[in-house]
């Protein structure tokens, strides 16, 4: 199982990256849309 993890992985590295970079933008948004209202 943890070598089919790895395995796919290594495969797929680029996108993972391009996934975490989204992740992190959303959670941005997300965060500044909670932020925003209050101090407006």
């Amino acid at each position: 199982m943890l070598k089919d993890v790895k395995t796919v992985a290594a495969r797929s590295a680029g996108t993972l990256v391009q996934d975490a970079v989204g992740l992190c933008a959303l959670i941005v948004m997300l965060v500044a849309g909670l932020y925003l209202p209050g101090s407006l």
